[in-house]
């Protein structure tokens, strides 16, 4: 009868020399695989920022994006473009547009290049929340940054804007302008 390496294996644990059995694989560990740390980083500094605006106007983090989102830009947008630049699913932010359009936060305006098209802004009341909440918004950022000095905030900008550059995603307002897509 022919041995397998299983009975070899056997019989040398028996014989008491080394174990030749297949070692455990290594497992990943979560809190040091840099994906998951930027994931749940930012969903818990999103989560501290909503505090701003959910528990006083109501509004719920996509609904934020889409406010943030039309907040920065000098012209109208589509969603499809908030959806890219916020990198939110498209049905999350078609539910946070038709919120803030029932709540009068925001207007569809026809897209002059193509009128079958409709893009989206802030409307008065819109813009007067938006200019109320940013700076409540860049204190509490503030204030979970606190935990760096100046210098290693600026470093901390400096390696996320290498990570973005990286991946190819783009970096400042007048550059996603000037692509008119995200």
């Amino acid at each position: 009868m022919a041995r397998t390496s299983g009975d070899t294996a056997l019989r040398a644990r028996a014989d008491g020399q080394h174990d030749t059995a297949p070692k455990t694989k290594a497992r990943l560990d979560l809190f040091k695989f840099v994906p998951f740390r930027l994931n749940r980083l930012a969903a818990e500094v999103s989560s501290a920022l909503s505090t701003e605006y959910q528990e006083r106007h109501g509004l719920d983090i996509p609904a934020w994006r889409v406010l943030a989102t039309l907040g920065f830009r000098n012209d109208a947008c589509s969603a499809q473009f908030i959806s890219q630049c916020t990198r939110t699913h498209k049905s999350t932010i078609s539910r946070a547009v038709t919120q803030l359009l029932h709540e009068a936060l925001i207007e569809r305006v026809e897209n002059e290049a193509d009128r079958r098209e409709f893009r989206l802004q802030l409307t008065r009341k819109g813009r007067t929340l938006y200019e109320e909440l940013f700076p409540q918004l860049l204190r509490r950022e503030d204030e979970i940054l606190a935990c760096l000095t100046a210098q290693e905030r600026k470093q901390f900008s400096a390696l996320l804007g290498k990570i973005e550059q990286s991946l190819d995603l783009i970096q400042t307002s007048e550059e996603a302008d000037a692509k008119q897509a995200y």
